[in-house]
């Protein structure tokens, strides 16, 4: 029978323990691979997944919305004379496994037909084992009022003053059971926990609409743990700050115009390292193979070793292994291990993200950046942990302000666009502040800034020390078509850029 949905919280692979167990399943989907090795395939590789996941939002004093899906199936992967076929199934018995397999070989035959150039793998060796998250509280044992306890606790406190025309909390959690194998005897499972929440309020007042999130917008943050991460983001005691900072931005002047010292805080730097760092290191972008749809690259791939992107004290690293983080895992979906590795290091651009077909491009191996949404989609190279390194002096965002003269701080994200080379862009913020003298001494509404990105990164003169760097989950980055949605994450510290256009023009 098909995998289905429900609403009962579960263990590791649950539905193949109903159809006779995990072993089973492997022994369907080896034999499947044997079967694709003998019928001469380069190699092959089939996934399981199963996932588990809750959304709850709640908008004023109503539930807004309430969902807890269930979701499982597999997907096989051939490579048959340098190209590619896939094919999935949400059945997992031995006659469906036979049968996807057979489509995936078909497909493949059908591309080698239409075939550019043969797909080449790196010789990234087979594993076996095994990852699990960490966390002390599974949030899908947590009683549903318990959990709308929470959110409507910390709406009341946004909902105190009328300025207030919406308060809204979230939250949503995903357990992701996952079994990996290959022809060349790869044999990996994986459970992740994954959970996140937040709070927004919408302040109104004429024309004007300003909004404060919390601990960051869209959706809030999220980390590769349990329930206990949800609290300890302690939404309750943030309310009021939030509320309080909405209702005064609709009275705040607007961020003048001009070239100005611009620090940007932790909330807002992670969404400048995702757009402006993040997307174009991924090697398939710049080979353009993403072009029609998620776009390319500016650093293409003779800018490796060469090309100037920040100034010397900018390091960017990619980093699967950082504990629980929603970007961490054990082994990516071509089974290969996660890594640490340097993309840019003293402001030089050294590396990409890569997969075992694009790395030997560069004559490397997988950096183990190839993921897949779900059972149903084929791999991408997509972000793992992307952390721009805390600085080497000590130094806090106090002591940062404090070092500035005159200058803007802004935090978190409003609005943002980005050329699809990843050069050019603008965001807008929620809030800013002036800075005077070292000290902050107006609030500021509707903050943009602009730059490009090589220029950009170039005019960082300070980032703050390890005490300020969090690593923050983003539950939603989009790439690939048809479109796919990856849990991504990255570590940042606030940091200063010099001389950079920020306001709106007349």
């Amino acid at each position: 029978m098909p995998c289905g949905t429900g609403l009962v919280s579960r263990r590791i692979f649950p539905k193949l323990t109903a159809k006779g167990g995990l072993r089973e399943t492997k022994e369907w989907l080896n034999a499947a691979l044997n079967d694709l090795s003998r019928a001469g395939v380069d190699y092959a590789d089939a996934r399981y997944l199963d996932r588990e996941s809750e959304s709850i939002t709640v908008r004023n004093e109503q539930v807004a919305g309430l969902s807890r899906k269930d979701d499982c199936g597999f997907g096989i992967r051939v490579l048959y004379k340098g190209s590619w076929g896939f094919a999935a199934s949400a059945r997992p018995t031995e006659a469906d496994v036979t049968a996807t397999a057979g489509r995936a070989l078909e497909v493949a035959k059908a591309s080698y037909l239409t075939q550019r150039q043969p797909v080449k793998l790196d010789e990234s060796p087979p594993h076996v084992g095994r990852y699990r998250t960490r966390f002390e509280v599974d949030p899908f044992a947590v009683s549903l009022d318990r959990k709308l306890e929470l959110l409507f606790a910390a709406l009341k406190i946004l909902r105190q003053d009328k300025g207030i025309a919406v308060a809204e909390g979230a939250m949503s959690f995903y357990r992701t059971e996952k079994l990996f194998l290959s022809t060349e005897g790869a044999e990996v499972t994986q459970s992740i926990l994954e959970s996140g929440a937040g709070i927004e309020a919408t302040a109104i007042e004429g024309g004007d609409v300003q909004r404060r999130s919390y601990p960051t917008s869209m959706g809030g943050d999220f980390a590769a743990h349990g329930y206990e991460f949800v609290e300890s983001l302690k939404l309750v005691e943030n309310a009021e700050r939030m509320r309080e900072e909405a209702l005064a931005l609709l009275a705040a002047e607007p961020c003048p115009a001009g070239n100005r010292d611009l620090i940007i805080d932790s909330s807002q730097l992670v969404l400048q390292v995702h757009e402006s760092c993040g997307h174009p290191t991924e090697l398939d972008r710049a080979l353009g193979t993403e072009i029609s749809y998620a776009g390319g690259s500016f650093l293409t791939p003779d800018k490796v070793g060469k090309f100037r992107y920040g100034s010397k004290i900018v390091d960017i690293f990619g980093d699967a292994t950082i504990p629980g983080s929603i970007g961490s895992f054990g082994y990516d979906d071509e089974g290969v291990a996660a890594q640490r590795f340097p993309i840019i290091e003293e402001g030089v651009f050294v590396g990409y993200l890569t997969s075992r077909e694009t790395a030997p491009i560069l004559g490397r191996q997988s950096s183990g950046a190839m993921r897949a949404e779900s059972w149903n989609h084929i791999p991408l190279i997509r972000m793992i942990n992307i952390n721009l390194e805390p600085g080497e002096e000590q130094l806090t965002l106090d002591d940062l302000i404090a070092d500035t003269k005159e200058g803007i701080l802004v935090s978190t994200n409003k609005a943002w666009a980005i050329d699809d080379l990843r050069l050019n862009f603008q965001f807008g913020c929620e809030i800013a502040w002036e800075i005077k003298h070292g000290k902050r001494v107006r609030m500021l509404k509707n903050p943009v800034y602009t730059g490009i990105t090589p220029q950009f990164w170039g005019s960082c003169d300070a980032i703050c020390d390890r005490s300020e760097w969090r690593v923050w989950g983003l539950p939603n980055c989009g790439k690939g078509e048809p479109p796919q949605t990856m849990h991504v994450a990255h570590g940042v510290a606030p940091a200063r850029f010099r001389n950079v256009e920020v306001g709106v023009k007349k």
